[in-house]
């Protein structure tokens, strides 16, 4: 039964608005926790220790996190392939009647999320490459870590690359699920256009707030 819907089209859109929903409220939760930065480091470090008193819970959570995203991959490229299986030639003269550079950049935005990802865990979760990381203070690290301009560049693109999954993201993912109607107005999609702007707004801010002595 599971196998099966694995392998169905609709499935595989299932999945992906599920663990999609999963992404958003992690999004919101750890941009919530990293913007208390700007209120003294102390602030994302207790957080840390905080989410350290959980013990097993936080390792479960993070394995259900990973599990998320592995699927929300998987299901993606699975999803490309099937499109491309199904139209091997592009209709170039045929213009969507609803499109928007979100939607035309979901693709390669995703790809370059999952590098972020890879390199964001290893940068400040393992402190791979960091040149001042000290274990349990998230919050000097990550201003020590965003003093390198190449990282808060590539941060700060991310996050642009972020806010545009999030809004093509969030509505498509209710979509599927039934929770909004298909819209000839892409612009008026409220709720994923504000929660893209305020995700990604605000950790965008924060390498900007240290490029800019702001955060030291």
């Amino acid at each position: 039964m599971l196998r099966e819907f694995w392998r169905s089209t609709i499935g595989k859109k299932v999945v992906m608005a599920g663990t999609g929903l999963i992404g958003i409220g992690f999004v919101i939760s750890h941009v919530v926790s990293n913007v208390t930065v700007f209120a003294g480091t102390k602030h994302v470090n207790d957080y840390a220790v905080l989410l350290r008193s959980f013990g097993p819970l936080l390792y479960l959570a993070r394995g259900v996190l990973i599990a998320a995203v592995i699927l929300h991959v998987v299901a993606a490229v699975q999803l490309i392939q099937r499109s491309r299986a199904a139209r091997p030639v592009d209709y170039r003269e045929r213009e969507p009647q609803v499109s928007t550079l979100a939607a035309r950049t979901m693709k390669v935005g995703g790809f370059l999320l999952l590098a972020f990802i890879v390199f964001h865990i290893a940068d400040l979760t393992w402190g791979i490459g960091h040149p001042d990381f000290v274990h349990l203070r998230p919050g000097e690290n990550m201003i020590a870590g965003l003093r390198r301009w190449p990282v808060a560049l590539f941060y700060i693109v991310a996050m642009v690359s972020l806010g545009f999954h999030l809004y093509h993201g969030a509505w498509s993912s209710m979509r599927t699920i039934g929770a909004a109607r298909q819209s000839a107005h892409p612009l008026k999609r409220v709720v994923p256009l504000v929660l893209a702007i305020l995700v990604a707004g605000g950790f965008a801010s924060i390498p900007l707030a240290v490029l800019f002595g702001i955060l030291r």
